[in-house]
This record gives structure tokens, C-alpha cells and sequence, in this order.
């Protein structure tokens, strides 16, 4: 078996079985929260790219190709909202979900949605591990299934 960073490869009796893995982009401000969910969705099988906040989050998005990207809403430099808005520029198929640590966000009240945000789904802080790994799963699914799958 050969492993590399972005794919695994199989040879079962004489074919090659190409398994790919999920590309992760994590933007959070906040450290310990980075590395809990990287660590989350790594364990899950995901290879993660983690930013600090929106303009780096961009910047590591324009280097690679990613799956899904999961963005706060309240940053410095750049805050989700805006970071939503330019990766919709960007590619307008893909998929986000943005978290948040509930109350207002940007004038908005904690009913806020996903859509009002421009992402696929909004997760309010805490959530639980596996409710982040439904979110991924159920939104990996339907970007295969859809027609602006990468």
C-alpha cells in the first residue's frame, strides 16, 4: 500500500482503487478551538488546513482545493461573513458551515440562519463532536450528489 498526503491508493488484485480524502479548510480565531476541531474531523478520516481568521483562511483556500470549509462568524481581520461571501465568489458550490458562540452576530439575533450568513449550516457554540461530524457528513454528501461537486 502506498499512502500520500492527499489520496491512499489500493491494489486489489491487479487494480488500482483510488480512496480519496476529504480536504478540510478551519478557520477560527481562537486556538483551542482550532485544534479541537481539527483534531475532531481528523480522527474522523478528514485531512484539515486550519487559518486564524478570515484573510488567512482565503489565502490558504486560493493555495488548495477543499472539500467543505467550517468558518466562524466572529473574527478580527476579516469576520465569517465576509469570508462566507468571498469564498461564494470564489466557488459558488461549495460547501460551508459556519459556527458561532450565540447572541448577535453582525445585527443579527441568535435565530440567525445559515442562509442568512450565506452558509449551508450554522452550528452555535457548544456542539457537540458528533453534531459537527453530522454537518460534515450530511453536506459531503450532498455536494457528491449535486451539481457543482469539485
Amino acid at each position: 500500500m502506498v499512502a500520500t498526503v492527499d489520496s491512499i491508493r489500493l491494489r486489489p488484485r491487479g487494480k488500482e482503487l483510488k480512496l480519496d480524502m476529504t480536504r478540510i479548510l478551519l478557520i477560527d480565531d481562537e486556538e483551542p478551538v482550532r485544534l479541537t476541531l481539527g483534531e475532531m474531523l481528523r480522527l474522523a478520516g478528514h485531512e484539515v488546513v486550519t487559518a486564524g481568521d478570515g484573510q488567512e483562511g482565503l489565502e490558504r483556500f486560493r493555495e488548495r482545493a477543499f472539500d467543505l470549509v467550517v468558518t466562524d462568524v466572529v473574527m478580527p481581520r476579516k469576520s465569517g461573513a465576509e469570508t462566507i461571501l468571498e469564498l461564494r465568489r470564489l466557488r459558488p458550490g461549495l460547501k460551508i458551515i459556519a459556527i458561532y458562540a450565540g447572541g448577535r452576530i453582525s445585527g443579527m439575533d441568535s435565530g440567525a440562519t445559515a442562509q442568512d450568513l450565506g452558509a449551508d449550516r450554522l452550528l452555535a457554540k457548544p456542539f457537540t463532536r458528533e453534531e459537527l461530524l453530522a454537518a460534515v457528513t450530511d453536506l459531503l454528501n450532498a455536494a457528491k450528489d449535486g451539481p457543482d461537486s469539485p
